[in-house]
């Protein structure tokens, strides 16, 4: 058996010619950037940009060093550390090509877990210009329901008593800023990289409302000085398999016990706001624009409510795979008709975006045989996705008294989804979602009251209360639950 090569800067030089690496010197590239929540999109979006730009420029002070905050991060910082921060990326073109590139601009990583304060003190430091996050949804601590910080979450209260121990990002943050301060120096930028409505808003609200309770001093300082830009980031990157770490084994002899793959397509839409000076992204493809919120809602209305529309719809119908529902014709032409008819009608203009032609991209992205993204992934904590991805282009159709076909039977099969945990043919569901139980004791009561899982109010609002969606919801659903063959009722509608 060929003697594997392990993947670090030693082995590098050894590394096949197919396989791209870095061509900077990285024992130069100092971490000017720190991350937070180092996961697969991190890096095969804002990991990928800065390799590049460090490639292209003479720029070394734009390096970044990931932070884990829990436990569950120990496996990447000991895998990352092993590898000397480096990994191989994938990128799976839907023609079958693939590139395999060596990414180099992680040069550090920490565990707040193991000692918070040595994080905040990295944080704090002068070389520190950016702080970055990539935490999903869930690490913003609001609740659902009000929109507003959890100061009930025992990590919280925890924090808020123990300002050099902290447990979550807010603790962090508020204490690196507070030494910062004590220190005299500028405040660093606080740039989200998660897929979120106005992420750099919501970043500054849940930031703010702990500062101020726990130090209101510190507070105003922070709302003063820290500058928060939006960004919308896009790049479809699956969770790595077992066979994307074999496949580099057998094909190229490399041990790299955590690569990452996605597709080729990539978007970074950011708002100019780092008073510190950044990276210039704009150089390898990334754009700089005073307000993103159009772009933004055009992302979430197109791309991330049509994996919505497909996970749902295509998890009770049987399908596994996003790429396996374009390849069906039926599911194809009813993701084409709810953005033609129901998403793009109530989107504003994009400047610079052709919308036809993001939707045609759309399609092909999603059609990418190479990139298995399974339903499962797609359908993980949809009680937070649809709130922003769907229930907003229903609603606006809604008071246009335009068509809300498409977008009702989604969450009718929602409903189904959540009540039944199987497809039409009873094959279990892998079902991820915080608030699992509570939709499942709603939907589960459908059978007697057709609108009882509407009454989850932090999840669909005021919609119980729209009789003309109430009336075409419950014959839908009703329809479903008597006979789950989702495709009858797809067909209806095309």
């Amino acid at each position: 058996m060929k003697t594997l090569i392990q993947l670090n800067q030693q082995n590098l030089s050894q590394l096949p010619q197919a396989i791209a690496r870095p061509t900077y010197d990285r024992s130069k590239i100092t971490a000017g950037i720190m991350h937070i929540g180092v996961g697969g999109f991190h890096r095969s979006h804002e990991a990928c940009y800065t390799d590049e730009l460090l490639g292209n420029s003479s720029q070394t002070n734009w390096g970044i060093c990931g932070i884990g905050l829990r436990e569950a991060d120990r496996k990447i910082a000991d895998i990352l550390k092993r590898q000397d921060y480096l990994y191989t990326l994938i990128i799976k073109h839907p023609d079958g090509q693939i590139e395999n590139r060596v990414i180099g601009s992680l040069v550090d990583f920490m565990l707040g877990c193991d000692d918070p304060q040595a994080v905040t003190d990295r944080m704090a430091d002068e070389n520190t210009k950016i702080v970055s996050l990539t935490i999903t949804e869930g690490g913003y601590n609001f609740n659902p329901a009000t929109g507003e910080f959890d100061f009930e979450n025992p990590d919280v209260i925890h924090d808020l008593a123990n300002p050099q121990k902290p447990r979550l990002l807010f603790g962090y943050l508020t204490e690196a800023l507070r030494k910062r301060r004590a220190a005299g120096l500028p405040a660093f930028t606080i740039q989200s990289c998660d897929n979120i409505q106005l992420n750099g808003e919501m970043t500054r609200k849940m930031l703010l409302a702990f500062a101020l309770k726990q130090d209101p001093d510190l507070a105003h300082w922070i709302e003063a000085h820290v500058q928060f830009p939006n960004a919308m980031v896009d790049r479809i990157t699956p969770v790595t398999t077992q066979a994307d770490i074999k496949t580099l084994q057998e094909q190229f002899g490399i041990k790299d016990e955590w690569p990452v793959t996605c597709e080729p397509f990539r978007q970074w839409v950011i708002e100019d706001q780092f008073p510190l000076g950044r990276p210039a992204w704009e150089t390898v493809g990334a754009q700089f624009v005073n307000n993103v919120t159009p772009y933004e809602t055009m992302k979430l209305r197109l791309l991330n409510a049509g994996h919505s529309v497909l996970g749902l719809l295509g998890s009770i119908h049987g399908h596994q795979t996003i790429d396996g529902c374009v390849a069906d014709p039926l599911f194809a032409t009813y993701l084409r008709q709810f953005m033609d008819i129901e998403a793009t009608p109530v989107l504003a203009p994009v400047e610079g975006i052709d919308l036809e032609a993001y939707k045609d991209s759309l399609i092909m992205r999603f059609s990418n045989p190479n990139i298995k993204d399974n339903l499962a992934r797609i359908c993980l904590e949809s009680s937070s996705k649809l709130p922003k991805f769907l229930i907003p282009t229903l609603n606006e159709n809604l008071k246009r008294g335009s068509s809300i076909d498409y977008a009702t039977l989604v969450l009718a099969a929602w409903c189904y989804y959540s009540d039944k945990g199987t497809s039409k043919d009873g094959n279990k569901l892998d079902i991820v979602d915080e608030m699992k139980e509570e939709l499942h004791k709603a939907a589960s009561a459908t059978a007697n009251d057709p609108l009882s899982f509407l009454k989850l109010k932090q999840v669909f609002g005021e919609l119980i209360g729209n009789k003309t969606f109430t009336d075409k919801y419950s014959l839908m659903v009703n329809t479903l639950y008597k006979n789950p063959d989702i495709a009858m009722q797809m067909q209806k509608l095309i």
